[in-house]
């Protein structure tokens, strides 16, 4: 329940998308890998020290937590990075040895220094791989784990899932989770199975959009709504136990009310 708060929380903050997508645009964008989905390893991405770098290199071998963001992200790409880089400190698993995570650009436009303000100091060390890359890498990418994705030129943003993907050493799709429901426990084993090469959670289909406002109706999305709704129910049990409280001070101190 708190992480749904946050979750909605974010949203409400966020700056509201102007219409820029049609409804089938919108509709298309999710998380949905094939079974046999696998990243092309030999794609070759830019790091944050401005080096080349293949995605095989990246993920080095080991169990691997794919991240696909936008880098300039107005919306709560930034937070979920917040939530996945906490998540994975309370694994009690340690990056460059037990896994690794690989954060992606997907927007071809983002450079080096985007990517390096949107990492901040959340992530970084052994291990870990913030990537900016061309146009066709990215397609390449996304395309192989079915990362679908819509480009908002006339208002600069970009719609997409606000998931992930853990990979086996090899490059192989093992789960696909969200971003912003994400229980170090469960990521905890993800992790541990891709290292054993495991497949599991692909059946489902991930569409929630870091694009939480609709464009197209100018109203909040059904799932927005629904978080939404619940920020409101906290905020308001938050301050009718404020209100109680007070009450309850000013009774003792013998103050009116």
């Amino acid at each position: 329940m708190t992480r749904l708060l946050v979750a909605a929380a974010i949203v409400l903050w966020s700056t509201q998308a102007m219409a820029g997508l049609a409804q089938r645009q919108i509709d298309g964008v999710a998380l949905a890998p094939e079974a046999d989905a696998k990243v092309p390893t030999d794609l070759v991405f830019k790091a944050l020290d401005g080096k080349n770098i293949t995605l095989g290199a990246a993920i080095g071998h080991r169990p691997t937590l794919l991240l696909p963001a936008d880098f300039t992200c107005r919306q709560i790409c930034g937070p979920a990075l917040t939530i996945v880089s906490a998540a994975l400190q309370q694994t009690g698993l340690i990056a460059g040895r037990d896994y690794s995570l690989v954060v992606v650009g997907i927007d071809a436009r983002n450079d080096l220094a985007d990517a390096r303000r949107f990492a901040g100091a959340q992530v970084g060390g052994p291990g870990v791989a913030v990537l900016t890359g061309s146009t066709a890498a990215i397609d390449r990418l996304t395309t192989a784990i079915g990362y679908h994705f819509e480009a908002d030129t006339a208002n600069e943003a970009v719609a997409h899932p606000a998931a992930l993907v853990t990979l086996s050493p090899g490059g192989r799709v093992t789960r696909a989770l969200s971003s912003l429901a994400l229980q170090p426990q469960d990521l905890r084993i993800a992790l541990i199975e891709a290292g054993q090469g495991t497949i599991g959670g692909l059946g489902g289909r991930i569409a929630l959009l870091c694009y939480g406002f609709d464009a197209v109706h100018r109203v909040y999305t059904s799932r927005i709504e629904t978080l939404l709704q619940l920020a409101g129910a906290g905020t308001c049990a938050l301050l009718m136990g404020a209100i109680a409280l007070l009450l309850a001070r000013a009774r003792k101190s013998g103050a009116p009310t």
